[in-house]
């Protein structure tokens, strides 16, 4: 039941709407959804109270801050090269203060039971008990392993090698020997870093041989053992060369836990013929090799990926007095699957029984892994069952792969399940199961789920690795957010988590798919600045940009020149050069750089024969592209989608419609494709789609539509142009007004009116396709890019009315429009609606208000959205310098301002990279 006022609004949205599209646009953005849905649903109380919250505090900063708050001299440009972080604050202070704190407890009579320690106990950290111990060598031993061992107990506490270190010095002073061997052994077993194993190993030398008596502890036989076994665990096996010798020298007699470390850590790095000299030595010793001798030596041989060799030494184990173990078995199982010979691992997994060996967690999960990894999932779960009824518990890793199967096979939704299921039943996620979903996430495009894994990480403390931010940054760069990538590459530097080559180029893709060469190269300087040398990887992305605006010469001479530095050629740049020739119409020079690549080190992979038979196909040459097709299955490549798009494409694009049967072969191609499990994309249901339209069989054209929906392919902005454009061409049959146009897909949005979109509506209703939020961005973005604002408003007012709420696109391309019809205010009120729906707007969309209010003389008024810029979400700082300041700014030859809002940025607290600051100082003059 409507209320009254429900009533009037919807009232004044029926009378707006003849004159005014844009007042009808804000008065829909600002109801609340209930009133203009069919079908309300209720809200969360909760959460739209927090956004409120959110909105009101965000949406007063554009337009409500005092001009005076603005007003900054222009002092201090140079020193932006001087900052390029924000300075760590101090915590000694702070350490030391709990220490003595806990020193004046530990000092008092009955002191487990001081009032003061309950309340103090679960704010201490390892480095206070180590600034404790550190800072007080005569504490009493007996009283410093009683609160060591209490706060061992705590959950969640882990004593740092350097907390372990301060106590065996304290218990060594006092020769407190037997609980200091206890505690250095623990000590050895606490690394968790290459870096913490040599502390240890620093710290024992020094005990072992130091001068002074008081301090001398020497090296046990059980301690060189398990320190042997720790350099064995991070592959140090140099060092572990150096401790046997020093074992050696101390007179210390090896034992067969000492020699099969040793035989242990070389077979993990592959150096199998030195574990055999070490299994020598045994023999040598008097000693027989054992279990675990043997075990390491299978483990040697498949990480060689020497399985055969693996075997026989399995076999013969029998045959010299060896029972194998569930690691003997589990190591060459995994061989096995690391060869792909997974049905031998198999066989291998049943015969386990035999030898009275059970399969252990790790032995299902080799299994479960590889036939995951080989598309057997059916099997992967069957294991999986297996393990359940056989008692075995998965681990976390054994959910990973699981998680990790279902996402590189698009069941994002179903991996969420069965990570929940992990969590029910207390199986603790690692960083890499989170990866996993991240990475399915951003795989099907839904980044913002991604990101709510990524604070749930970050609330349970799992610390997020280079991957974790990789794989978000690729997922935005996919989806055209790289202002948000850019923004994670600040979270990462912040996190001291180090960007690879990989980060900058992800980073550096996402500006050349948007041809915004520019930002590439100033990101290949940071890099650079940052130590980072770009690769093939790095430069492709950046010849592709240059090779799409057709500037195909300039990107040849850039291949050209990284020979130069050292990058050698490869496929990759020669097939986008070749494809680069053949969209300019340059068919010889394209054939010639293939020739090229035929006799040279790096011959053409399926993509350069998809680009070839692409660009010939194009040009009508189909009789030489299929003598193409024959190459590319001869030399033992399968057709792919691509391979197959191309060919429906231009079979049908050659035939005449008269002719059924040609369509009929399409189909069956199509059929053939889903056969070999080449699922369709957006390319090939959109070439179905314009052929029934042009067969005149409208009905089949939108069950293709249907189709492509129902499987999750989102249709693209192509898809929907090619709809508008036969549905133009069927209103031209009828309209007079559309005589003298010529339509073609390049001027359907200057043509397509609201009637036609209606039209569109309508009928893909009627086939059960409902128009989505994609459709109406897909035309809302057409009619923006012909700056038809008022249409594109009339458009996004229909949505809303619908229950369809606007997505980020949406919303940059009407500030964009009406930036660009110099409409700033209206630019400023939608810009100001975004931020209230917390929708990131594009730093372009900020350099196009920026700039339109300056060249338009409203100075405070562009300080003031540069200003809420600033105090909202975090942008990089770099690239607002790139796209604001270099991009926009200094192009307009705006230096003093630039100045003045470079002095705003510092003040803020933002930092430029030192690469970044010296081109905006040489761009300053100054």
């Amino acid at each position: 039941m409507k209320t009254r006022a429900q009533t009037i609004n919807t009232h004044k949205a029926q009378t707006l709407i003849q004159d005014s599209p844009f007042l009808l646009l804000l008065l829909l953005l600002h109801l609340p959804l209930q009133t203009i849905h069919r079908n309300p649903v209720s809200n969360n109380n909760g959460l739209a109270t927090q956004n409120n919250t959110w909105m009101m505090k965000r949406s007063t900063l554009i337009l409500k801050q005092s001009p005076h708050h603005f007003i900054i001299n222009f002092k201090s440009l140079t020193s932006l090269l001087h900052h390029s972080s924000l300075s760590p604050s101090p915590i000694e202070e702070q350490q030391y203060d709990v220490a003595s704190h806990l020193l004046t407890i530990l000092s008092s009579p009955n002191w487990q039971k001081n009032p003061h320690l309950k309340s103090l106990i679960t704010t201490i950290s390892p480095s206070h008990l180590t600034t404790l111990f550190n800072k007080n060598p005569n504490l009493n031993p007996q009283k410093a392993l009683a609160f060591f061992n209490l706060l061992s107990q705590r959950s969640g506490f882990r004593p740092g090698v350097e907390s372990f270190a301060s106590l065996v010095t304290i218990l060594v002073k006092n020769r407190f020997l037997n609980a200091a061997e206890k505690i250095r052994i623990e000590m050895v077993k606490a690394c968790e870093t290459e870096t913490d194993v040599r502390f240890v190993l620093g710290f024992l030398r020094k005990m072992n041989l130091d001068c002074c008596e008081e301090f001398r502890f020497k090296i046990s036989v059980r301690c060189y053992n398990t320190l042997l076994m720790c350099l064995s665990r991070f592959l140090m096996v140099d060092d572990m060369k150096c401790v046997f010798l020093e074992m050696l020298d101390d007179e210390i007699v090896p034992n067969i836990y000492t020699y099969n470390s040793m035989v242990n850590g070389y077979c993990k790095v592959g150096k199998v013929d030195v574990g055999w000299l070490y299994v020598s030595k045994i023999v040598e010793a008097g000693l027989s090799p054992d279990t675990h001798t043997y075990t390491s030596l299978i483990l040697g041989y498949c990480r060689n990926k020497d399985v055969d060799s693996a075997y026989k030494v399995f076999d013969a184990m029998p045959k010299r007095g060896c029972q194998r173990n569930e690691v003997s078995y589990t190591n060459l199982i995994h061989g096995f699957c690391e060869e792909t010979r997974i049905d031998e691992a198999v066989r291998l997994f049943h015969q386990m029984g035999d030898d009275s060996c059970v399969p252990t967690v790790r032995t299902f999960t080799v299994l479960i892994s590889a036939l995951s990894r080989l598309g057997r999932s059916v099997e992967a779960w069957e294991m999986f069952k297996e393990m359940n009824v056989r008692g075995c518990r998965p681990n976390a890793h054994t959910y990973t792969v699981l998680i990790d199967g279902l996402c590189k096979e698009r069941k994002v939704d179903e991996a969420r399940k069965l990570f929940d299921m992990m969590e029910e039943k207390r199986v603790v996620a690692t960083v890499v199961t989170y990866n996993a979903l991240i990475d399915g996430y951003c795989r099907d495009g839904k980044v913002e789920e991604a990101i709510k894994m990524f604070e749930i990480m970050e609330k349970k403390e799992i610390k997020a690795n280079v991957r974790t931010y990789n794989e978000l940054i690729g997922g935005y760069c996919k989806v055209n957010n790289v202002h948000k990538a850019m923004a994670l590459l600040d979270e990462m530097m912040k996190m001291k988590v180090s960007p690879t080559v990989v980060t900058y180029n992800l980073l550096i893709h996402g500006y050349c798919k948007h041809n915004d060469v520019d930002n590439a190269y100033r990101l290949i300087g940071l890099m650079k600045e940052n130590g980072v040398v770009p690769d093939k990887w790095t430069y492709s992305a950046v010849i592709q940009a240059l090779c799409s605006r057709g500037s195909v010469e300039e990107a040849h001479e850039l291949v050209n020149s990284l020979k130069v530095n050292g990058l050698k050629e490869n496929v990759v740049l020669y097939t986008t050069l070749i494809d680069g020739y053949f969209k300019i119409g340059k068919v010889d020079n394209g054939l010639m750089l293939f020739n090229k690549m035929l006799i040279s080190d790096f011959l053409p992979n399926s993509w350069t024969y998809n680009v070839l038979i692409h660009g010939l196909c194009k040009e009508d040459k189909i009789q030489e592209a299929s003598v193409y097709i024959g190459k590319l299955i001869k030399v033992g490549f399968k057709p792919d989608i691509t391979t197959f798009t191309i060919l429906i494409e231009g079979l049908l694009k050659r035939y005449d419609f008269g002719d059924a049967r040609m369509i009929k072969e399409a189909e069956d191609m199509m059929n053939d494709m889903t056969v070999e499990g080449v699922e369709p994309d957006t390319a090939t249901y959109t070439v179905f789609i314009d052929t029934y339209f042009r067969a005149g069989k409208i009905d089949s054209a939108f069950d293709v539509l249907k189709r492509m929906m129902d499987a999750k392919c989102e249709p693209s902005h192509h898809t929907y142009a090619t709809i508008v454009k036969h549905l133009l061409v069927l209103q031209q049959r009828e309209n007079v007004k559309f005589q003298n146009f010529d339509l073609n897909i390049g001027n359907v949005w200057k043509l397509m009116d609201l009637e036609t979109a209606m039209d569109l509506f309508s009928k893909m209703n009627k086939r059960g396709c409902e128009p989505n939020v994609k459709t109406y961005e897909a035309l809302t973005v057409g009619l923006c890019r012909e700056s038809r604002l008022e249409e594109a408003c009339r458009l996004v007012s229909h949505m809303l009315t619908n229950g369809l709420v606007p997505n980020e696109h949406i919303y940059t391309s009407l500030v964009n429009c009406s930036c660009y019809l110099r409409m700033f205010d209206q630019a400023l009120t939608l810009l100001n609606n975004m931020v209230e729906n917390r929708i990131l707007p594009h730093l372009e969309s900020y350099k196009l208000l920026i700039c339109g209010l300056y060249d338009d003389g409203k100075h405070e008024k562009g300080k003031e959205v540069f200003c809420s810029l600033l105090d909202g979400y975090k942008y990089n700082a770099d690239e607002v310098a790139w796209k604001i300041f270099l991009d926009g700014l200094l192009k307009r030859g705006l230096v003093s301002e630039c100045s003045e809002l470079a002095d705003v940025m510092e003040e803020k607290g933002y930092r430029f990279n030192p690469h970044t600051s010296v081109t905006l100082v040489e761009n300053m003059g100054v």
